[in-house]
């Protein structure tokens, strides 16, 4: 059997990135950093100085400039999962209705009304 490039699975969900095993190649620097804000010293060194903690796991200049931008959903493009991106969303006061906006495109009021008419 074979399966569609990333390219072309990319394009069956617009502005969703599908996570195969090269954009995960591709984050995990990215990965193993939000990994790391599982502990409070880590995540008190990085609001220190996050451009230096991002150079610490060799992250990517596209990487390092949506992690200080605080730009989730290149973060996700940039090969982040969002389980570990969540952790770094967490730092940045954001939660997951937050990102669920963003990657809408909608407002988090929008974004809650969606969720609370869903489930009616």
């Amino acid at each position: 059997m074979t399966y569609p490039s990333s390219k072309d699975r990319q394009k069956a969900i617009p502005g969703t990135p599908y996570y195969d095993g090269e954009l995960a190649a591709k984050g995990y620097p990215l990965n193993k950093m939000c990994f790391s804000f599982n502990k409070a010293e880590n995540r008190d060194t990085f609001k220190e100085d996050p451009q230096a903690y991002c150079a610490t796991y060799k992250l990517t200049p596209t990487q390092t400039e949506a992690v200080i931008e605080a730009d989730i959903l290149k973060l996700l493009d940039e090969g982040g999962s969002i389980y570990y991106v969540a952790k770094l969303a967490g730092i940045l006061g954001w939660n997951m209705q937050d990102i669920g906006a963003a990657q809408r495109g909608i407002s988090l009021e929008d974004f809650k009304k969606m969720l609370l008419e869903a489930g009616k």
